[in-house]
């Protein structure tokens, strides 16, 4: 039997759209936690933990309902996943969820998010989910959820979702309206075509190039569409496996692709994440390119063809200062956001910026791309290596110099003292002392992170020895009082 959803007490951001979808699923099996569930990256915790099938399922359950509800026309959903041993099980509870509220889901399998993201945009999808935890371990896993266009979901949106997930409103007890699944890998072959759009078929020729794929959602792909463009590849970790997913490679672990970088002579090297919507590069030396130098060196050449409006470059409150300041001597505008790819992404469509990222890799550039992605970002680098005539190495020392940066993560479990870190008023004093002790000299940045059970502490100073001596400062007090 089939009735109109009951309101039990009306969330924040409902607009009253619900009143009439139909259906209900059981909620047997769910813990959920007193915060909210979505992060800065949508949903993300440890299989098991947080993260179960019967989770998932209402999580596609709820995403189906709020998708078809603002959706005049309502197409399919395309569904993606990584290479986690999790991610199959939470991409079939999803599916089912997702069924169950009248979607037709259009799996692709493993694939990376950016692929997610630009079939959606580019299908009649309503939108997108993707199955994974990006950077992190194996054990943990996440799901991302897009919008008809292939952009991060709203807030609103999420909250809609997340209140139907915790019952705050309740429909009858069966669906008779079910979608369809359906398997569609061929359509990440659009995606790669995609990429390779701008450049020409050998634009790569006589380049030999490192990729580290992280045992991830780029394996495959990214080796095929390198080589497919002239380059000499050398591949790592190219194999899909959940089990080694992020382990001691990919882009949080940059010392296996530097060591190759060296050893093959190689002209760049580039290592993505998990889910392939990052990317740090490494220069001919060996030698570290993050997302700062990426964002600095694509800009520098979109401002040069007169392609990027108003000089703008959007970042993040990560982003170093030898960056920010090199980059306004050049005549350049920029602008800082909180720490997430979605929030940069937002002040991009604020401002109507071109180009934005964050230090950790995720670059966005709207002339070529609708989401961070990083084989997208490791194509047009490599393309300016190449137009250059010179090599990674000398247009990095020919571009600026860091202030020494220290970032460090303190484990603490707890996700409410997480959450509320800014009530402790002995770190806040800590803060104060650390900021007024380094004046214009530097910077301190203390955050929880949105897709981690940790506490980030970032000091930031002409100097090392005082950027060393305050990070210790801070992350005693953290370890003490929150841990």
């Amino acid at each position: 039997m089939v009735s109109s959803i009951i309101r039990n007490q009306s969330p924040v951001g409902l607009t009253g759209k619900l009143e009439n979808i139909e259906g209900s699923l059981p909620k047997d099996g769910i813990t959920l936690p007193k915060t909210p569930l979505f992060g800065t990256d949508g949903i993300r915790g440890r299989v098991g933990d947080l993260l179960s099938a019967p989770l998932a399922l209402q999580v596609g359950f709820w995403t189906g309902v709020v998708l078809r509800t603002y959706a005049s026309n309502p197409g399919p959903i395309i569904l993606g996943q990584d290479s986690r041993n999790s991610s199959d099980m939470l991409a079939m509870a999803l599916s089912a969820g997702l069924t169950a509220a009248g979607l037709e889901v259009w799996y692709l399998g493993l694939c990376p998010t950016p692929c997610v993201a630009y079939l959606t945009n580019t299908t009649n999808a309503v939108g997108g989910v993707m199955i994974s935890a990006s950077h992190n371990p194996p054990e943990d896993n996440g799901i991302k959820i897009f919008d008809a266009k292939g952009g991060k979901l709203s807030p609103g949106l999420q909250r809609e979702i997340e209140a139907g997930i915790r019952g705050n409103i309740s429909t009858a007890d069966n669906v008779n309206n079910c979608g369809r699944h359906y398997s569609r890998p061929e359509l990440i072959s659009d995606y790669a075509d995609s990429l390779k759009q701008p450049f020409q078929s050998n634009h790569f020729q006589g380049m030999k190039i490192v990729l580290d794929v992280a045992w991830g959602a780029s394996v495959g792909l990214a080796l095929s569409v390198f080589k497919s463009m002239g380059a000499e590849v050398i591949c790592l970790h190219n194999k899909a496996d959940g089990d080694r997913i992020n382990v001691d490679c990919g882009s949080t672990h940059l010392q296996v692709l530097q060591g190759a970088v060296r050893e093959h002579g190689a002209d760049l090297g580039f290592a993505f994440d998990g889910d392939a919507d990052r990317v740090l590069a490494v220069d001919n030396q060996g030698r570290e390119v993050n997302g700062d130098y990426l964002l600095f060196l694509w800009g520098n050449s979109l401002k040069q063809k007169q392609q990027l409006p108003d000089n703008l470059i959007v970042s993040t409150v990560m982003a170093n200062l030898g960056f920010e300041r090199a980059w306004k001597q050049l005549g350049g505008k920029f602008i800082r956001t909180a720490v997430g790819d979605q929030y940069v992404q937002a002040e991009m469509r604020k401002t109507g910026g071109m180009l934005g990222g964050e230090q950790s890799g995720h670059i966005l550039c709207r002339h070529y791309g609708i989401t961070g992605d990083g084989l997208l970002t490791a194509l047009h680098l490599a393309a300016l290596v190449q137009e250059s005539g010179m090599s990674l190495a000398d247009m990095i020392d020919g571009s600026f110099q860091t202030y020494p940066q220290l970032l460090q993560n303190v484990r603490v479990e707890d996700r409410n003292q997480r959450i509320n870190w800014k009530k402790y008023q002995p770190l806040q004093d800590a803060i104060a002392a650390a900021e007024a002790a380094m004046g214009d000299t530097g910077r301190v940045l203390v955050r929880a992170s949105g897709t981690e059970p940790v506490i980030r502490v970032m000091v930031e100073a002409e100097l090392a020895d005082v950027a060393s001596y305050w990070t210790h400062e801070l992350v005693s007090v953290v370890q003490q009082h929150l841990t």
